[in-house]
């Protein structure tokens, strides 16, 4: 479904006034909308209803999509640098190649999402649910995923060096390949997951659970190999 300019306009205008709880306003409802390479950037869209909208090169930079609710949105190659995007509900949403380089992904629902090739250097994603999600090749360097979920993830190829992943949950991750280098896995719950060639050279595993984990030819925390 298309939506002109002026009638996007007018929408962000009477969601600004639904957040101030102005008279007139009303919630943006922008589910199923085509909003390819639109110009979002600094919007505020707090709470706003962007489920399955297409969003492919948009540019939400500095965005605030606090609490909004994007569950199967295509927001792939869409600039989300320095957004906020805490607590949204994005399940089963598309964000392969999106820069997400220091968003705020605090608290959000990404399962079974597709974050494959994604820039996310430097982004904070504390308490965040990856579980089944596609996270291959993705840059996560420097992230803070502390206490995230990321059960059965693919993080095959992805670059984590110096990531905080403490306390997270990896069982049954395959992060095959992956670049662990500096990263500081303890306590975090690796139990089952595939390790297999990645590298680990100053990673932090202290009461890390490694029930079953595979280290086949991977790079050991002093530089050795498994």
């Amino acid at each position: 479904m298309n939506i002109t300019k002026e009638e996007l306009k007018d929408v962000l205008l009477r969601h600004k006034q639904w957040l101030s709880l102005d008279e007139g306003g009303e919630c943006a409802d922008l589910s199923g909308i085509d909003l390819s390479e639109a110009n979002l950037a600094g919007a505020n869209l707090a709470g706003a209803d962007l489920s399955r909208a297409n969003l492919t090169r948009a540019d939400l930079s500095q965005a605030n999509l606090f609490d909004a609710r994007l569950t199967g949105a295509d927001l792939s190659g869409a600039n989300l640098s320095r957004a906020n995007l805490s607590r949204a509900y994005m399940a089963r949403s598309d964000l392969a190649r999106a820069d997400l380089s220091e968003a705020n992904l605090s608290d959000v629902n990404l399962v079974r999402a597709n974050v494959s090739e994604a820039d996310l250097v430097g982004a904070t994603l504390t308490g965040i649910n990856l579980s089944n999600t596609d996270l291959s090749n993705t840059d996560l360097s420097g992230a803070t995923l502390a206490d995230a979920i990321l059960a059965r993830a693919d993080l095959t190829a992805a670059i984590l060096a110096r990531a905080d992943l403490s306390r997270a949950y990896l069982a049954r991750a395959d992060l095959f390949e992956a670049d662990l280098t500096g990263a500081d896995l303890s306590e975090a719950n690796l139990t089952g997951a595939n390790l297999c060639e990645a590298d680990l050279t100053g990673a932090d595993l202290s009461r890390a659970k490694l029930d079953n984990a595979e280290f086949a030819g991977a790079q050991w925390i002093d530089g050795t190999k498994k």
